[in-house]
């Protein structure tokens, strides 16, 4: 329960922080110097997304050789200090502090995530490994639905906004890192493990050995296309709402949470559906992590 905690509470973060930017810099640009208020949203996007692209796979060699309890505490630790940049961000408008939140952020998430689904096969027995990926996938989509309906009504408060912004994201990564306290001790399955800090030659090393096999690699084109089309479909919604249906930031609110109801609804059925179709799906949801 601890670590399943953690991870709901950093998703939800990620998303009360992007929607909250995202929501400012749509409808209230005029408060943001130098800032597009038509390509924000796919920017913001850009800058979370690189992290992933770039240090993916370094992360899961640190995943291997570190203790993934003291790995989670020391994300969590780092989150705290990047929503403090964040809220300060917010209360001084300044949109170079929030496009760097949203960088280190995208860090933050990118290091977790191997930690995150190497951490189960640690303490679940293969019967219950399914279930589990199930669990988590759903916790984390319910989380995002959470971190956008709080982001989107707390963009909504024109005149006390940033502040509600910048409690709230500093809140709950000290939540997160008061329950990673409690994530038990796991052993790193490769203490001896050199890394690669290049994190060209080692993407490029895990992409040739993926290509190795014709069914992991063409699961990897299929899942990256699929993400990146939802998420340049999902980032589309700020400015649609603004400048073709006149609405105000809380049509996006319900625009998002209505996909991402059925995005969790997908993961509480994997959970729950037979373990041939679960598992697969389970391994999907690792896979685009």
């Amino acid at each position: 329960m601890p670590f399943f905690w953690t991870q709901f509470l950093g998703a939800m973060n990620d998303n009360v922080f992007k929607i909250d930017f995202t929501s400012l810099v749509t409808f209230q640009a005029a408060r943001f110097s130098g800032v597009d208020a038509k390509t924000a949203a796919f920017l913001i996007s850009a800058i979370f997304i690189l992290p992933f692209v770039l240090l993916s796979a370094t992360s899961g060699q640190i995943a291997d050789k570190y203790d993934k309890a003291m790995l989670t505490r020391f994300v969590k630790t780092f989150e705290i200090v990047v929503m403090l940049i964040g809220g300060a961000g917010f209360l001084l408008h300044s949109a170079p502090l929030l496009y760097l939140c949203t960088f280190l952020m995208g860090v933050h998430s990118t290091v977790f995530g191997p930690v995150k689904y190497s951490y189960l096969p640690q303490h679940l027995s293969s019967q219950e490994l399914v279930g589990g990926n199930g669990m988590v996938e759903m916790g984390t989509f319910v989380a995002i639905l959470a971190g956008t309906i709080v982001g989107g009504a707390s963009a909504g408060f024109v005149e006390h906004g940033a502040l509600v912004l910048a409690c709230a994201c500093v809140a709950i990564a000290l939540a997160g890192r008061v329950v990673s306290s409690f994530v038990p001790v796991t052993a790193a399955p490769q203490p001896d493990l050199r890394i690669n800090w290049n994190p060209v030659s080692e993407t490029w090393r895990n992409l040739k050995l993926a290509r190795e096999n014709r069914t992991v690699f063409l699961s990897l084109l299929g899942i990256s296309w699929l993400w990146f089309v939802g998420a340049t479909f999902l980032s589309s919604f700020f400015s649609f709402a603004k400048d073709v249906l006149s609405a105000n930031p809380d049509v996006v609110t319900v625009l998002l949470a209505r996909s991402r109801s059925v995005s969790a609804l997908g993961r509480c059925c994997a959970k729950n559906s037979p373990s041939g179709v679960s598992k697969s799906a389970s391994c999907r949801s690792a896979r685009s992590a």
